[in-house]
């Protein structure tokens, strides 16, 4: 368990803004204990536990960097054409002892240089007849060829702790010979949606209800990080339940999301369950869409209130529960890609809060122009599904023109 103290974040203002809520994650949230070994393919996507130092070099012997003639560059001529009887071949996967003085050697990529011979001409700039090669002058000592150890030096750090373990990543750790690494163990988060209108989909939907999305869709987010997710269900609209599910679930997990019930209407119990379990640390944020967020304590344990609105939950999870996830997995800050764009749309706001926007990205001849979606409204599943990307005006912004630069975060980068 994360065993958080319950005044840990100790926030008493009323509205937090995002840069705040990050920041008391950061500094406040210690990742969580404990690691385990896991296969090269099994470690995918996991965060390495301790520094990785290479135990042997990479490449881990002298090698031919591309196809050519061996030799010593001593036996260069500075002037005109050097001839030198071709003595061997040697191809990637062979060895040689050594090269006699003025000679030369037909090998191939990869192959390790013979004892003695310290350059290589490519086969494109060298010229083979009669068992002999000429060489050009002008050819620097050691050109084209790869020094043991030029990638990564022998005891090097190849992978810092903290790492999200990316495919390069294994593919660098297959290639200095270990099977499996240390990393740390997965985040156990349970999701909740709340509220009496939702139904589990594939039953019968009755009146004045609507299916569940919310809960798939967080559960979808989270199994791009290092977790171990577990699916809690609905939880009815009544303050008894909701409290003692959500204390119950805190004890065995590592953090906790809800979706919907942290506004201020009647039927909403997330908020005052937290309080009632543990400490709430704010519930409403400086973010739109996503201002009725809540984050709090409930025996030690995190939990992450979402708004219920569909836009709004999945922009406050990008905001608060996927730096919360990588924190307790003692992962290294991996902000949002964003990139630039032009605004190829007209939008005012209030000052003081951060706003996202769902547009679509339109090719041009300098930036990507981005496109408002046409209809407004938080609970539009389709404008995340016919948009490309998040339009982020930070909180000084209150005009937005078409033609203005502005900064986008891509659905196919954050998700």
């Amino acid at each position: 368990m994360a065993q958080l103290s319950d005044d840990c974040f100790a926030f008493g203002g009323p509205l937090m803004s995002v840069d705040e809520a990050q920041a008391l994650i950061a500094e406040r949230v210690p990742p969580l204990p404990g690691s385990e070994q896991a296969g090269l393919l099994q470690a995918l996507g996991r965060v390495l536990a301790e520094d990785l130092r290479a135990p042997l070099p990479l490449p881990p012997f002298f090698n031919a960097a591309v196809d050519g003639y061996a030799f010593r560059h001593i036996d260069l001529a500075a002037a005109g054409e050097t001839r030198l009887p071709v003595v061997a071949r040697l191809q990637a996967g062979q060895a040689m002892n050594g090269i006699a003085p003025g000679t030369a050697i037909r090998i191939f990529t990869g192959a390790p240089m013979p004892g003695g011979a310290d350059t290589v001409m490519m086969q494109e700039d060298a010229r083979e007849e009669d068992g002999a090669v000429l060489l050009v002058p002008g050819l620097k000592r050691g050109a084209n060829c790869r020094p043991a150890g030029e990638d990564v030096a022998q005891g090097a750090v190849a992978l810092e702790a903290g790492r999200r373990l990316l495919p390069q990543d294994i593919g660098l750790v297959a290639a200095l010979g270990l099977t499996s690494l240390a990393v740390r163990r997965r985040v156990r988060v349970g999701v909740f949606s709340t509220g009496d209108e939702l139904a589990e989909p594939g039953t019968a939907l009755g009146a004045a209800r609507t299916y569940d999305s919310n809960r798939f869709t967080l559960l979808a987010l989270l199994a791009g990080l290092p977790v171990e997710a577990s699916d809690l269900g609905i939880l009815p609209d009544e303050p008894a339940a909701t409290a003692a599910a959500l204390t119950g679930a805190a004890a065995t997990h590592d953090l906790l999301l809800t979706s919907g019930g942290v506004s201020t209407g009647e039927a909403d119990h997330v908020k005052a369950a937290i309080e009632q379990g543990g400490r709430l640390v704010f519930w409403r944020l400086a973010i739109k869409p996503g201002r009725p967020a809540a984050m709090g304590v409930i025996g030690g344990t995190p939990v992450v209130g979402l708004p219920g609105n569909p836009v709004a939950a999945v922009v406050t999870f990008l905001h608060l529960a996927r730096p919360m996830v990588l924190r307790l997995a003692g992962a290294r800050p991996e902000p949002l890609p964003r990139f630039p764009a032009e605004a190829g749309f007209a939008y005012r706001k209030k000052a003081g809060r951060r706003e996202y926007v769902r547009v679509r990205l339109v090719a041009g001849d300098g930036l990507p122009r981005a496109e408002k979606f046409p209809r407004e409204g938080a609970g539009l599943l389709t404008s995340l599904t016919q948009s490309d990307a998040l339009a982020e005006l930070p909180e000084d912004v209150t005009v937005v023109g078409p033609g203005d630069r502005i900064v986008v975060l891509p659905f196919r980068g954050v998700f």
